[in-house]
Formats: C-alpha cells, sequence, structure tokens
C-alpha cells in the first residue's frame, strides 16, 4: 500500500456542464446550498490542523466546477503559501479559464488538468449536455491561455466514451506531437451515469494504445503528477500520452489518495461509499481538531479494505448515490 499524501478537494459541487459521464440530463440534482459548503476558512483549517499532520502534502482543487465558486482564488492562494504543500494542482472544465488562467498562476497554482473530450464543436457540445451557443471554442481558448501563462505540466483529460468520441483518440493524441502538452485517456466508468455505461460499455486502454502504436509508434514517456496514469511518448513528440485504466487493471494496492466533498465528507475510495467521515457537522460541532485528525488517522488505516471491496461493479448502478460532480472525482 503507497502512503496517502495526496488529497482531492471539491471546492463546489455544482458545474456550468452537464457531462455525459458526470450528471447527464435528466440527473436529479439539488446543488449544495452555500452555507452547506466548507468555507475557506473551514477548509484551511482542516488542512492545517488535520490533512498537513497526517502527511498530505500534495493537494487537488476539483469540483463541480471549482472556477464557480467566487474565492477561488484567494483559496489557491492560502494553500499554497502552506511550507507543507509539495504540490498543487486543480481539474477544470477550462470554460472560465481564459479570465482566471493569469489570477490562479500567480496565487501559486502551477498545474492544472482541463478536461477536453472531443474536437469536433457538435461532439463537444454533445457530451458537456450544451443545447445552446457552442462552448468548445471558450474552453479551447482557455486552453491556450493556459499554456501561454506557463502551467506546466498542462494535462488535457479526455474520457473515452464508446460511439461518441472514441474515434478522435488519435487526433487528440496528436495535440502531444508539437506542443508540451500531456493528454490522458481515462476509460469509462460506471458512476456518474451508470445506464450509458451498460448501454455503451468502455474501451481498454492497451486497444487505444494500440491505435496510437499502428500509426506512430509509442515510447515510455514520464510527466509530473500523483495519479495512477501509464505515460507513453510518441517518439519525438513534446508532450505525453497518459492513459487511466481503472476499469482494464486494479490499481488499488497504488492508491494514495484521500477525497473531501464539497460538503465535508471524507473518502478514502472513489468506488465505495463505506467509511465516510462528516467532517464539517463535526467541525461546527466544536469537536476539537485533534479528535477528527485521529479519526482521519484510523479511517486510512481501514483504506485498503475499504478499496478493495470498491472494486466490485455488480450492483454500482443501484447503490452509488453520488454522482462524480458531488465527489470530485
Amino acid at each position: 500500500m503507497n502512503r496517502v499524501d495526496y488529497l482531492r478537494i471539491s471546492l463546489v459541487d455544482r458545474c456550468n456542464f452537464r457531462c455525459l459521464y458526470c450528471m447527464p440530463e435528466g440527473t436529479d440534482l439539488n446543488f449544495l446550498h452555500r452555507s452547506e459548503i466548507l468555507s475557506g476558512e473551514e477548509l484551511l483549517s482542516l488542512l492545517r490542523q488535520v490533512f498537513i499532520p497526517l502527511g498530505f502534502t500534495r493537494i487537488r482543487l476539483t469540483g463541480g466546477e471549482p472556477l464557480v465558486r467566487s474565492d477561488v482564488v484567494e483559496i489557491v492562494r492560502e494553500i499554497a503559501r502552506l511550507p507543507e504543500v509539495q504540490d498543487l494542482a486543480m481539474t477544470t472544465n477550462g470554460y472560465f479559464l481564459a479570465d482566471k488562467a493569469e489570477e490562479l498562476y500567480k496565487a501559486g497554482l502551477r498545474r492544472i488538468n482541463i478536461s477536453l473530450d472531443s474536437l469536433i464543436m457538435e461532439t463537444f457540445d454533445r457530451a458537456i449536455g450544451n443545447k445552446g451557443r457552442s462552448c468548445w471554442q471558450q474552453v479551447w481558448q482557455g486552453i491556450q491561455v493556459a499554456h501561454r501563462v506557463g502551467f506546466d505540466p498542462l494535462k488535457l483529460n479526455v474520457v473515452v466514451i464508446p460511439g461518441v468520441n472514441d474515434a478522435e483518440v488519435t487526433d487528440l493524441a496528436a495535440l502531444s506531437i508539437d506542443r508540451n502538452w500531456h493528454i490522458r485517456f481515462i476509460e469509462f466508468m460506471p458512476v456518474g451515469n451508470f445506464q450509458l455505461f451498460a448501454k455503451r460499455g468502455w474501451i481498454p486502454s492497451e486497444q487505444l494504445q494500440q491505435r496510437i502504436r499502428e500509426r506512430w509508434g509509442l515510447t515510455t514517456g514520464c510527466v509530473r503528477g500523483n495519479g495512477p496514469a501509464d505515460v507513453f511518448q510518441i517518439p519525438g513528440a513534446k508532450g505525453t500520452l497518459g492513459f487511466i485504466s481503472q476499469m482494464s487493471e486494479c490499481f488499488c494496492d497504488r492508491c494514495n489518495r484521500m477525497r473531501l466533498s464539497a460538503d465535508g465528507w471524507l473518502r478514502p475510495c472513489l468506488l465505495n461509499e463505506t467509511g465516510q467521515l462528516d467532517l464539517k457537522t463535526e467541525l461546527r460541532a466544536g469537536v476539537p481538531m485533534v479528535q477528527l485528525r485521529d479519526r482521519v488517522r484510523e479511517l486510512l488505516l481501514l483504506k485498503p479494505e475499504i478499496n478493495y471491496q470498491g472494486r466490485d461493479f455488480s450492483n454500482i448502478g443501484a447503490t452509488y448515490s453520488r454522482t462524480m460532480s458531488q465527489i470530485g472525482g
């Protein structure tokens, strides 16, 4: 079991997109009221007095869409100032990035992941559930600005859905050839849209790698990060290609992360809702930080068993109660 030192923090459950694999049309979502979400002060207190003393040094900010939160830049700034934090990153859909990238960089953010599931405008809008004016150009502009500002590595996340965007795998991979961008292909999971998963299924990373290998070849690559991606590179390319194979490969024994939802629930496993801690309720009830720290420490000891239980997908459509947007992915 790896040392658990990586905390993914969902800043908000709201998002301006309704992606097919996250919160598709028809999903009944009751977004949290602002008072139900951890405040910036509460979040920083938990970091300083609970998580950092337990050895968490790597932080990723997620959502929903983290950039819809009004105090996101200040949160980034305060976390970046913590001397114990060795790595601070963010995952975003990129829509607001053109306006926020420079502020975030100046506040101390250096690594960023941007969702880009298609290079085709119509496919992209379908994937994000958009029925109005296309959002593709706004996201693409955000990616360009983030690159220009200096984010390194700049990663583009692609959830590969059969019959939706799988035909674009080589086109998306080609973005890494002339740019120092890192394209990450993620196997479609039965979380968020189990009905679509049951209908479409998923494509193993090995098949995607073979398509790319047949066109250009592939060599082993390397890129800074904390995730479980297997990293390759098109020969001579400036960037890399990562493959996150949570369906075809069990990497639970390598999991180094915990997840803190926007409403303060701490969970040790993405695919298992047992063993959660409601830190917000206890924090607001005045439970001493030392007690909260002890409870988190106990949960860390249970994490290997909880991870193992989370590998059972047989009934996940009926038992899993939160979408990706509500837990931060």
